[in-house]
């Protein structure tokens, strides 16, 4: 965009550009960082397994079993390269959504306007802030037009303070936010010189708040790692008891405390949370928040936007009223004298540079219309901005001569009522207001006012204004519109509107696109009357909000809430910024949103597409029913292994002591990717846009969802000392009958991952899913543990045995027979559906 109608201002050049960076350096506030490679090795070993694996490792050094030892330390390594692996994974993912997420703002460069990250601008450039905006550096305004600012985070005032060129404080702040208007100024300081950084410099980064799920994954590891402490210590009681032998019973009591602890459930939470931000953003869904992807899922209610959210926020002039003539006159025919008096009052009572789409139109229209353009010739002098409700704006500009134009344009109900009207002219305005608004169409109403003297009164309200006519502005829905609706109602999302705009111009949009419950509006004003006992009535009933304040749209979230609800909000504007805020899901427009919605949302549509929120919905909910899966698939095949080892040895059985940490630690190796990798892959289950939100409440460890984990992992349990017991009653040797057991857990490993790929669909079903990681992760294990099994030198080691066609069978039957019972409880589940 050209921009020489800023007052000629053209700014840097690119090589002035150049030269300040090299100089200056990058608007940057530089905080103390902890080295990550340092940190990741801290945390590799201060994690409870490699503790575990460490000590068992030494005390086989110790007892002289060295190529045990050397296994287990490999084993550390291994483990270490796989956890790093996942960390780095969800590390950059969450890096690359920080270079996503990083504010933007606009700078005038080689005399062009052009949009840049913040941390891209360098002393002296020109910096173009707009209503919405955060000022991203210091500077000294060099142009203004209705500008204010909100400078309270420096200075603890919340009234916004006027300024210009001319006021004695013509200085912007990093960090404070453009209340109104629009303003060039040059940079003078960035980084940490400016006047925010030298506070923020003293302050240290803080850690992100853990999420709800994350703290309750949290508390169910640590219990799991005491449970673990209290039987290590009864295992290695019992053990010396019987052996006197302090090093081997520590050995095998660690065994037991190997298969407690469930330490790929945070691993799997992080990187599934990091990655599907990722893919979110690969969609145009920006995530601040991780926790965001955790609440998704569970939407009950989203509130959405008329302008630019269903509608395509391209506001033409379709049509006009003028007072003296008293009827409607499409655009597009022959205009009178009336009707371009009327176009050029509306422009005069916009921007002078307009920003605002239907000052834009205005702008355009005035062109066509006059045959002498008086805009270079009139300055503004005085004005108003946009307030009152419903809202209004007043201009006054005046030429050299002293001519002068005062104008106001606004809400009709605002301008009618500082007009003088007659009673018949009011029942025609509102004859027209209500036969445009019908139609759909945007509507404002336009005054002018007289007034000579130099003491301008204090409000807009007190001139005493004559009514000139509507303008109407047609905003289309947009063409995607009526199907995002029906997605939110198949998934049991209810929809609300909240716009600023009038019953009627939204009931009409409304109807054409398929919204339910656009026959019922309650206005803001209206809202506010009510208690809070009707007020929860209201939200609960009503899906149409019109003619809405901020203090409105945030009362109607607390009241969602309050009822339960959990609540999605799209907004754009400054006035969004408390509602988007207090919403579980803020949703900020990432093309004509500013940066105050922007930085109170957690989610950013990068087109502005709802139809992008269909998709993160969906997305939210794979992403955390896959993550249910890889937990339940991890504690169900966690119990079989605990148990395998500890009930044997509590019940004095002829081999007592059946795996020993390396068979532990093989075990966890095979599970580990099955579960952070296989599952983190899983498209979406085909029903999953058709049911209900899930509660937010809901969580991976009460009864109800650990209840088949557990039932799954006592049945393999029992596969498995089935196994041990037949084994035992054939006389085979203690080495056969670990072989056995050994491969039953594999098997029921292997068809776990099969079957847990969907609860409620077959496994002829899920085959067909598109996931090529099942295959390979399973033929990996599937090719290790025939190496184990039938390689001499591995065999050995393991302290297997070769089994022979009948013992495989068995051993394979009963692992699969564990498993796929389950089967049959989708079949019942399907039917009972």
């Amino acid at each position: 965009m050209p921009a020489n109608k800023y007052n000629n201002i053209a700014g840097l050049s690119s090589a002035q550009v150049h030269a300040a960076r090299e100089k200056y350096g990058q608007n940057k506030t530089t905080f103390k960082k902890d080295n990550p490679f340092l940190k990741g090795i801290i945390q590799i070993v201060k994690d409870p397994m490699t503790l575990l694996l460490m000590t068992a490792s030494i005390i086989y050094f110790i007892s002289g079993k060295i190529s045990d030892g050397i296994f287990l330390a490999s084993a550390i390594v291994l483990i270490a390269v796989i956890s790093s692996y996942q960390k780095a994974r969800s590390h950059n993912a969450l890096e690359k959504l920080k270079d996503f997420t990083k504010p933007k703002c606009k700078v005038i460069r080689n005399n062009n306007v052009t949009e840049i990250k913040t941390e891209e601008l360098v002393i002296c450039d020109s910096l173009l802030i707009e209503e919405g905006n955060a000022i991203a550096a210091d500077g000294i305004i060099e142009y203004a037009a209705d500008f204010s600012v909100n400078e309270s985070i420096l200075t603890g005032e919340s009234m916004a303070v006027n300024k210009d060129n001319s006021t004695k404080d013509k200085t912007v702040y990093q960090g404070t936010t453009v209340a109104s208007g629009l303003a060039i100024a040059t940079i003078t300081a960035i980084g940490s010189e400016t006047k925010l950084g030298k506070i923020g410099t003293s302050l240290e980064q803080i850690e992100e708040e853990k999420t709800p799920l994350e703290i309750q994954i949290g508390n169910f590891v640590k219990k799991m790692a005491i449970a673990g402490a209290a039987i290590f210590v009864i295992v290695w009681m019992i053990n010396f008891y019987n052996s006197h032998n302090i090093l081997d019973s520590l050995l095998k009591a660690l065994t037991l405390a190997m298969s407690v602890l469930p330490e790929e459930i945070p691993i799997a939470f992080t990187t599934f949370m990091a990655l599907g931000a990722w893919q979110m953003m690969e969609h145009g869904i920006i995530v601040k928040q991780m926790k965001t992807v955790e609440t998704l899922g569970s939407a009950t209610v989203i509130c959405i936007d008329k302008t630019g959210t269903i509608t395509e926020n391209k506001m033409s002039l379709a049509k006009i009223f003028t007072l003296k003539s008293q009827k409607i006159t499409d655009i597009q025919n022959e205009l009178s004298e009336d009707d371009k008096e009327l176009i050029s009052i509306s422009m005069w009572a916009s921007e002078p540079v307009p920003f605002d789409p239907m000052e834009i139109a205005l702008h355009e229209n005035y062109t066509k219309v006059v045959s002498k353009d008086e805009r270079p010739d009139f300055k503004l002098i005085h004005e108003y901005p946009l307030s009152g409700k419903p809202p209004m704006m007043t201009h006054i500009f005046e030429n050299k001569s002293g001519e002068r134009i005062i104008t106001a344009k606004g809400a009709s109900e605002a301008i009618m009522a500082v007009s003088k009207l007659s009673k018949d002219e009011k029942a025609v305005i509102l004859n027209a207001i209500k036969e445009l608004s019908i139609e759909g169409y945007r509507i404002l109403g336009v005054g002018k006012a007289i007034f000579k003297g130099q003491n301008y009164p204090k409000t807009q309200q007190e001139f005493e204004f004559e009514f000139v006519g509507l303008v109407a502005f047609y905003d289309p829905p947009k063409k995607n519109s009526h199907l995002v609706l029906q997605h939110f109602y198949k998934a049991g999302i209810k929809v609300k509107i909240i716009t600023g705009d009038n019953a009627e111009t939204t009931a009409s949009i409304a109807k054409q696109i398929g919204f339910i419950g656009y026959e019922k509006s309650i206005s803001g004003d209206e809202l506010m009357q009510l208690s809070t006992k009707e007020l929860k009535k209201q939200v609960s009933e009503i899906n149409l909000f019109t003619r809405m304040f901020p203090e409105a749209k945030l009362k109607i979230i607390n009241a969602l809430k309050s009822n339960k609800e959990i609540v999605a909000m799209t907004g754009d504007g400054v006035n969004d910024g408390p509602a988007l805020k207090a919403a579980h899901i803020g949703i900020a427009m990432g093309k004509k949103g500013t940066e105050i919605a922007k930085q109170a949302a957690s989610l950013i549509l990068i087109n502005d597409d709802l139809g992008k929120m269909v998709a993160a919905i969906a997305m939210g909910r794979k992403i955390f029913a896959n993550l249910k899966k890889a937990i339940q698939f991890i504690i169900s095949i966690h119990i079989p292994i605990i148990l395998t080892v500890f009930i044997p040895l509590a019940f004095g059985w002829l081999y007592p002591n059946i795996f020993s940490p390396i068979h532990i630690i093989f075990l966890e190796l095979v599970m580990g990717p099955t579960c952070s990798i296989v599952y983190e892959n899983e498209p979406m289950e085909k029903n999953t846009m058709s049911q209900k939100p899930r509660p937010f409440t809901t969580t991976f460890f009460s009864w109800r969802e650990l209840s088949t984990s557990i039932v799954q992992g006592l049945i393999i349990t029992v596969g498995s000392l089935t196994v041990y017991q037949f084994s035992v009653n054939q006389s085979y040797n203690e080495n056969v009958t670990r072989t056995m057991v050994f491969l039953v857990l594999i098997t029921s490993n292997v068809f776990l991952t099969l079957i847990n790929r969907s609860f409620y669909y077959s496994i002829f079903t899920t085959l067909r899913y598109k996931n090529n990681l099942v295959f390979i992760i399973i033929g990996v294990t599937i090719a290790i543990t025939s190496l184990i099994l039938y390689l001499k030198p591995l065999t050995q080691f393991f302290q297997l045995e070769h089994l022979n066609l009948k013992q495989l069978c068995i051993a394979f039957g009963v692992g699969a027979i564990s498993v796929l019972w389950y089967e049959l409880v989708k079949v019942w589940k399907r039917q009972s559906n």
